[in-house]
């Protein structure tokens, strides 16, 4: 949030009005000017039984409170807590009071605060997100300090329902934000009902590592879709976890390190502080006082050594990798290829930046960065492996502006051969014919319907035609595009609004409609389409690649908890995925984990390994 009171109050003004006006924001103006002219305003009257306070835009005076938490970095101000509490649960005691500037008042502070009640958007109205209940250009006055502090609430996995949200006939995708708070029933109006209030969680499981913003996720419900490894499993649109939640700290960095943590580690002791909302993570603990961080040695995962008659067919996105990375990324990289991917055949890479990464001028190829890598996995004991791909056409692919992400197979030459038909380029597709009762590729490597504007600012299929022991072997390398712009699952539309998803649908019928091609050509075709699919193996996306049975979700063949390559906001969810065609029915399938579950990560993926008899 900016850090300046008077171009944010500005904004969140005209944002606050043009709401108001759509009716986005709850409340009367003529029942918040009756509401603001009141005697004695209180909290739990500016807070309300919505989501949106009815004295929106008005001004208040002398509310009375006492001081819970100051933050003096980022979005700097501070919150108050009425300790003559209402009856009635759906209203919150505590709101926060932007200041702008480090404020002057100190936790105990019992103060008297005027100002402007504001619904703050974190992200603007676009985004989603529910609003955060303010006061604004404050005039403070301190009455006394070193007060006692309300007693925190504390949020354990009693107190908070399992069911996550109004959905259905109560809102089904509209606005809940004029919907009455039902705290004993919903776990988002459970968390909104202590907006602002001061808080506190016992001991809790991490199931969102630390971040490099100082910020990681606990949930107060350890057996919700718990896996083996500390996790919580994200398994459907209906099982958002609802114990789970972001942990920040108000001490400045410099004064005290936030702690490292990974998954299934333990944040110990009592966490306290007030209940904060922002655009990255909803509903946030902003603790006053931190618990501390008990590590349980979680390892990275090793998939066991394929048989000589087995193929391994891998999936790694390796997060923007350039020439310009540190020799240390490269060779953690090559470790992982080596170790604990025990260097499949075929890898499938996503994410190989060109010669120069980000720097935009024109560069497209990709060779230094490949030798670089292939170089690091060499001296680290695997293979030598040689790779195939296509530069695509400068900054048309996506992703970070000059680096012209793509995919890329690497193989071992030693253990499987690649069929080169030329004449692959970034706009010229590739096709299937029958040679001889075979399927075949017009061209290897080749791209896929590049033209089609489902890849408009996104990557392009890259398809190969592999050889091991005698067998074809069709790879499709994919990376669908991503969840950006996708509302969260705090969003105040239930369920949220998923725009994204329209893109990945089409893509997914591209490459569908193209294995079935194959498929014609040989029904009993060996296909694999792997990568970063960006989406959920329970998706529409997933569902519109197995269209007609043309290909299987191998992820499924998991148990359920242990179905996932990514962690966000302390979901455990897929997103990299590897899908068989019918004539590869008996395969060993894993999900490697060694990113995503860690505070240290060499990629924000995990990879996935696919091992069969062709």
């Amino acid at each position: 949030m900016p850090s300046s009171v008077a171009p944010r109050t500005a904004a969140v003004a005209a944002v606050v009005a043009a709401a108001l006006a759509t009716g986005l924001l709850a409340g009367s103006s003529a029942a918040s000017a009756d509401a603001a002219s009141a005697a004695a305003v209180r909290i739990h009257d500016i807070q309300g039984t919505t989501r949106v306070s009815p004295l929106a835009g008005q001004q208040v005076t002398e509310v009375p409170g006492i001081v819970t938490g100051v933050r003096t970095y980022g979005s700097r101000g501070f919150w108050l807590q009425d300790p003559e509490a209402d009856a009635n649960p759906a209203t919150s005691e505590g709101v926060f009071v932007f200041t702008g500037s480090a404020p002057t008042v100190a936790v105990g502070d019992k103060v008297l605060v005027s100002g402007t009640v504001t619904e703050y958007v974190p992200g603007g109205t676009s985004s989603g997100n529910q609003s955060l209940t303010e006061i604004t250009k404050p005039a403070v006055t301190v009455v006394s300090s070193g007060n006692e502090l309300p007693a925190p609430v504390t949020i354990s996995a009693w107190s908070v329902p399992s069911a996550y949200a109004p959905a259905g006939d109560a809102a089904a995708g509209s606005s809940i934000n004029a919907l009455p708070l039902e705290p004993r029933k919903y776990a988002l109006d459970y968390y909104e009902s202590l907006e602002g209030a001061n808080v506190r969680i016992g001991t809790s499981r991490v199931v969102g590592a630390t971040d490099p913003f100082a910020e990681l996720w606990v949930t107060v419900k350890p057996f919700e879709h718990a896996n083996r490894r500390g996790g919580t499993v994200y398994g459907s649109y209906t099982s958002q976890n609802t114990g789970r939640l972001q942990i920040q700290s108000l001490t400045p960095l410099a004064q005290q390190p936030f702690p490292k943590a990974n998954v299934g580690d333990v944040l110990a002791g009592t966490t306290e502080g007030p209940l904060d909302f922002n655009q990255f993570g909803g509903y946030t603990i902003t603790a006053r006082t931190l618990g501390t961080v008990a590590g349980l040695g979680l390892e990275r995962e090793t998939t066991r050594k394929q048989s000589r008659g087995e193929l391994a067919v891998a999936t790694y996105n390796v997060e923007n990798l350039d020439p310009s990375d540190p020799q240390e990324k490269f060779d953690a990289l090559a470790a992982a290829v080596v170790n604990n991917l025990a260097s499949p055949d075929i890898l499938a890479l996503e994410e190989i930046q060109d010669d120069n990464g980000a720097k935009n001028d024109g560069t497209v190829a990709a060779g230094e960065t490949l030798k670089k890598f292939t170089a690091a996995i060499a001296a680290a004991g695997g293979p030598a492996y040689e790779w195939r791909t296509i530069d695509p056409e400068n900054n048309k692919d996506g992703g970070e502006p000059g680096g012209n992400i793509r995919q890329v197979f690497l193989f071992n030459p030693e253990r499987v051969s690649f069929t080169d038909r030329p004449g692959g380029d970034a706009k010229t597709a590739t096709g299937v014919v029958e040679e001889k009762g075979r399927a075949a590729l017009t061209l290897s490597p080749g791209r896929i319907d590049p033209a089609n504007a489902a890849w408009g600012s996104s990557r392009k299929p890259l398809a190969g035609e592999f050889t091991f022991r005698g067998r074809t072997v069709f790879v499709i390398a994919n990376h669908f595009g991503s969840k950006g712009g996708d509302e969260g699952l705090t969003s105040h539309h239930q369920p949220p609004v998923r725009s994204s998803e329209t893109k990945r649908l089409e893509q997914a019928q591209a490459v569908n409609a193209f294995v079935k091609d194959i498929l014609k050509a040989d029904r009993r075709a060996d296909v694999l389409v792997l990568g970063d699919i960006n989406d959920f193996e329970f998706s529409a996306t997933t569902k519109a690649l197995t269209d007609g049975g043309a290909l299987y979700p191998a992820v499924k063949s998991l148990p359920r908890s242990e179905r996932y390559s990514y962690v966000y906001q302390g979901n455990s969810q897929v997103l990299d995925q590897i899908l068989t065609s019918p004539s590869i029915d008996d395969f060993a399938y894993d999900s490697v984990h060694i990113n995503a579950e860690f505070a240290d990560q060499n990629s924000d993926h995990d990879p996935q390994v696919l091992r069969f008899r062709p």
